[in-house]
């Protein structure tokens, strides 16, 4: 029995290849068919964060990306709040953890779960093969033999893409690697994540810090960058994709418990100093408050707050409305 092939639960050390028969996915319609089908609404392994579909989970390394893979992993398994705000449904959950051994595995899952129970429907493997030599074939028979799954967590990315075909250019191979996973994805309607890197170069669209082409990301359904954060936060979380709201979430590591915290307000509110998120919640509960309002309902002093607010309207945080202030539009917060 070769462990490179083997992924508990699968039933077979050998990957089984998918049969014509369990194709479920219609793709041809007539105009009027298209418009008189009814589909069913995505399937959220977390709501508002992870959808069905191939879902890349990039960002530097140390920041946290194994501790947020696992702990999701575990909260999706088991069922009840995932990073202790959002509720999530209960399912089967395979993680491919191949940077890590059993023992590294063990040491975390006992600081994330405390006192709890570990879930016997979450499923953890430490090898796999590429997903075109093989890899792609053990997922499904693993899906196979849990027809209600909810989510596959690759981590990381780089030890399954496997390699490229010749002569293909860096972004059709790119595209192509994160295709395999989103045969399966489409196929099973299931969430996959994709934990993945950033580059060293930082860029004001988070998108061009994913390492690698913008075939990655294109051919993914959605795309989740981890940063770091100053202020309150310890991260923030950028999310965008086709069935997903383009959304920042401000988050806190508890490293006493390996756990990542989903923070309550946009990541403004956690990723400024202390008195412009004062300010910009009073603002954003009474929009079109005057200085003198915002003093007497933040406490703050009155030259502060005139300070503040005029440096926060030439920054964009603020607009100035009628002698008063209001928030911009906003994508940020839990939606």
């Amino acid at each position: 029995m070769s462990e490179s092939s083997y992924i508990p639960g699968t039933g077979s050390p050998d990957p089984l290849p998918l049969q014509p028969a369990q194709q479920r996915i219609r793709t041809a319609w007539t105009a009027d068919e298209l418009m008189a089908a009814q589909f069913p609404e995505p399937r959220w392994a977390v709501p508002g964060i992870i959808s069905e579909g191939v879902n890349l989970l990039a960002g530097p390394p140390k920041v946290g990306k194994s501790w947020l893979s696992l702990g999701l992993a575990l909260s999706v398994a088991a069922g009840g709040q995932a990073l202790e705000r959002v509720r999530v449904d209960s399912g089967p959950v395979l993680y491919l953890a191949l940077e890590d051994t059993a023992r590294r595995l063990q040491t975390r899952m006992r600081k994330i779960l405390g006192t709890a129970p570990a879930p016997s429907t979450l499923t953890l493997a430490t090898s796999c093969p590429a997903l075109p030599q093989g890899g792609s074939e053990a997922i499904a028979q693993w899906v196979e033999r849990h027809p209600d799954a909810r989510m596959v967590i690759i981590d990381v990315f780089a030890k399954m893409r496997g390699p490229s075909m010749p002569g293909a250019s860096a972004y059709d191979a790119d595209y192509a690697a994160v295709g395999h996973a989103k045969r399966i994805a489409d196929h099973y309607g299931i969430a996959i994540v994709l934990v993945h890197h950033v580059r060293k170069a930082g860029s004001d669209d988070f998108l061009a810090e994913v390492s690698g082409t913008n075939g990655l990301a294109g051919a993914a359904d959605a795309t989740l960058v981890l940063k770091r954060a100053r202020g309150q936060a310890d991260g923030v979380l950028h999310v965008t994709g086709r069935d997903v709201d383009e959304t920042e979430y401000a988050l806190r590591f508890h490293p006493e418990a390996g756990a990542w915290q989903l923070l309550e307000g946009t990541a403004a509110d956690h990723t400024i100093g202390d008195t412009r998120a004062a300010i910009l919640r009073y603002v954003r509960a009474n929009p079109g408050a005057r200085p003198k309002q915002i003093t007497e309902g933040t406490g703050l002093e009155p030259a502060l707050v005139r300070q503040t607010c005029s440096r926060m309207a030439n920054d964009a945080q603020l607009l100035r409305r009628a002698g008063g202030y209001a928030v911009p539009d906003e994508n940020g917060g839990q939606g």
